[in-house]
């Protein structure tokens, strides 16, 4: 085996002690980083390395839309805009068995358009709609877990913050990679609403209907929701039609939010601070987790390991699906006991190259951008599967009363329609693409 294999497998096995001894994630990799770094050539070539590389880093304006983003979905989670998307859904389908579910997942859908985290989606319906959901006497168990699975829909619908990391990690288009998002984000709202419709035509009683509403009362959900409607589509419509940049898009967000919140009166300076303060502690971590990969990568591209096994893989001449199913597989392993952004940060460096380099009989930019839809659906996975999946940590939190391993039964029927999916994206890369090749 060449050596530059085995200094780059002790590398990835120190740090994956590292993060199961739950050590920092961002200190880990620079730890492991900077001593594979000085392994390789030297403190001298290590210290003047990291002269320049923080500055160079952080001072590059894609990163600038990181901040924003949180920002935004901050705002929009502190100003009650989930609370009436949820009505608004609830006024169409609450009414049928299963309906405030549905209701769930689709709103969530709509916030995912101006809150870029899972982990914000998940805990802002588990405040707005949690209490509904219990009260017309859902199963606990299911109830929580749509609030979970609805919480993944916000990495994929435009705008997402592990997209942009995604982007700014393979040196891939933002813009684009927003609008090949839709469909696949899309089709999981379509089967996740799939999977309640097949568990409540089977089990009624799992998701009783809420109250009919009067036809003044829907009126006036529908009324209240358009300004959330409009800020969404703005900030994606904008996107798609380029109007703005992904970074101009989310300061235009998080104008209107604040302008919304602030005439409504949901956002006092008290739940305004909270939010910067919020935005501040997200981005920190976001932010010392970069550099640590950058330091990391560093060491990996010293090694030279991703790129002579990017190589080795295409000499093979092993099915390109054979290795991206391997890869796949690998991720929600992966996903499954590990952070989403430290494992994306963890493994591009490596499998990117191995990817671009197989013949799908499309172009690289085109490969690059499929590949970051299939992670993005993998991470989703790992989000709530068990035994470590963060939206259900969060959303057990705020629902103490129920389970986790409830939680995590209620999980299953979604997870089967994420591998549905998986696979249709596997299969159909046009999914994916077909936006991107019209609009651009």
């Amino acid at each position: 085996m060449a050596p530059e294999f085995i200094i780059a497998g002790w590398g990835f096995a120190i740090l994956l002690l590292l993060i199961v001894l739950r050590a920092p994630i961002a200190l880990a990799m620079l730890l492991v980083g900077a001593l594979g770094y000085v392994h390789i050539l030297d403190w001298t070539a290590l210290l003047n390395y990291l002269k320049s590389t923080p500055y160079h880093l952080f001072a590059n304006y894609t990163l600038s839309v990181i901040p924003l983003f949180i920002l935004m979905g901050a705002l929009a989670e502190r100003g009650g805009l989930a609370r009436e998307l949820f009505a608004a859904c609830n006024a169409l389908v609450g009414r049928r068995p299963g309906g405030m579910l549905m209701s769930v997942i689709g709103a969530s859908s709509a916030f995912s358009a101006i809150s870029g985290s899972s982990v914000a989606t998940t805990a802002t319906f588990g405040r707005a709609a949690l209490p509904e959901l219990l009260r017309y006497r859902t199963d606990p168990g299911l109830a929580t877990a749509t609030i979970a699975i609805g919480g993944t829909l916000g990495i994929l619908i435009p705008p997402s913050v592990i997209l942009v990391i995604y982007a700014i990690t393979t040196e891939q288009n933002i813009a684009k990679l927003f609008i090949a998002s839709l469909i696949p984000g899309l089709l999981a709202t379509a089967l996740y609403m799939l999977a309640v419709w097949l568990l409540v035509r089977k089990r009624p009683q799992l998701a009783p209907p809420c109250d009919p509403m009067s036809a003044a009362e829907r009126a006036r959900a529908f009324r209240e929701v358009i300004p959330v409607l409009l800020i969404a589509f703005v900030v994606v419509g904008g996107i798609y039609a380029g109007i703005f940049t992904p970074t101009e898009s989310a300061a235009v967000g998080c104008v209107a939010v604040l302008v919304v919140g602030w005439m409504r009166g949901d956002l006092p300076w008290r739940e305004l601070k909270a939010a910067l303060l919020s935005t501040a502690e997200t981005t920190a971590m976001i932010f010392a987790i970069l550099l640590g990969a950058e330091i990391f990568n560093a060491f990996l591209a010293l090694s030279q390991a991703p790129d002579l096994l990017a190589l080795w893989v295409t000499e093979q001449s092993f099915p390109p699906y054979g290795v991206l199913a391997v890869l796949l597989l690998t991720y929600i392993v992966l996903g499954a006991v590990m952070d989403e952004l430290a494992m994306m940060l963890l493994t591009l460096p490596v499998f990117f190259p191995v990817v671009t380099g197989l013949d799908f009989g499309m172009s690289t930019e085109e490969v690059g951008i499929w590949f970051g839809m299939l992670v993005l659906v993998v991470v989703g996975i790992g989000l709530t599967a068990p035994p470590i999946g963060l939206n259900v940590f969060v959303i057990s939190s705020i629902a103490k009363q129920v389970p986790i391993a409830a939680i995590y039964r209620g999980v299953m029927p979604y997870l089967a329609m994420d591998i549905l999916r998986l696979v249709l994206c596997v299969a159909f890369p046009g999914l994916s693409l077909w936006l991107v090749r019209i609009l651009t």
